[in-house]
């Protein structure tokens, strides 16, 4: 004979929602990602079929909690922990709109690049249709000598670990505008300046203007791509870019705050 509390778990239990748990555990597999993920990269991690997660996202999409964006699934305006918290998601989906906000505001495709263990690494891409992203051919571990993203990165390094990082990777010719010479390199970046420029020195045709973000424990650089010849105010597009990398920097110091860190 089953007892009291026996019967009450069991009542319970057959009361749960299925379709809120799988949409649950979905916002909470976005909400942990450091990428935008795919309904196909979803529907595998939670063992349902793609017909039933485009169901799931297509409803959270249209209530706020997630957005959807060219390459995947981010979390949305509407989810209640996008007012702060270090989760991936979360930091993400901030990052991913202020991208947005500058290539929005400048018609260019903006990037989003940090150094972490002694590497320079893309954070996130945003674009129009009507400007797409430059293919990055050529990774960003082997060109930051050639972009305004990388330089602007090596520019906030000590000069020994500065140093040390152009030794590790060799200086590619990229382009004929490219510089190869690691003390002319050196002795640009030591050079104070509101913005770092990569003039045709990663692909022909191509500006990129680069400024900081700034926050605790991080240092990254906040950057757009555009036509040689449309860059036709360039302090401008620096103000434009300083104004978004303050935001940026504002997340990532929500971030460092939230995970602990201390100076």
């Amino acid at each position: 004979m089953a007892t009291q509390t026996e019967d009450s778990t069991r009542g319970s239990t057959a009361t749960l929602i299925g379709s809120i748990q799988r949409a649950l555990r979905l916002v909470d597999l976005v909400a942990s990602a450091s990428r935008p993920l795919s309904p196909k990269q979803l529907a595998s991690s939670l063992g349902l079929s793609l017909g039933t997660t485009y169901n799931i996202i297509r409803t959270l999409v249209h209530e706020g909690y997630l957005a959807q964006e060219p390459d995947g699934i981010i979390l949305g305006p509407g989810h209640p922990v996008l007012s702060g918290g270090p989760d991936d998601g979360v930091v993400l989906s901030q990052v991913r709109q202020g991208l947005r906000d500058i290539t929005s505001e400048l018609g260019a495709t903006a990037y989003l690049s940090r150094y972490d263990d002694g590497e320079v690494t893309i954070v996130d891409i945003a674009d129009l249709p009507q400007a797409p992203r430059t293919e990055l051919w050529v990774g960003i571990s082997r060109s930051a000598h050639a972009t305004a993203l990388g330089k602007q990165i090596l520019s906030e390094l000590p000069v020994n670990e500065r140093r040390d990082y152009l030794h590790r990777h060799p200086m590619e010719e990229l382009t004929q505008h490219t510089i190869r010479d690691p003390h002319l390199l050196l002795a640009e970046l030591e050079r104070p300046a509101p913005a770092r420029l990569d003039r045709q020195e990663y692909a022909i045709g191509l500006t990129c203007i680069a400024v900081p973000v700034r926050a605790p424990g991080t240092i990254a650089s906040l950057a757009i791509s555009m036509p040689a010849e449309k860059v036709d105010d360039l302090h401008a597009v620096v103000r434009h870019l300083k104004a978004a990398a303050g935001t940026l920097s504002l997340v990532y110091g929500t971030e460092a705050l939230a995970s602990g860190f201390t100076i």
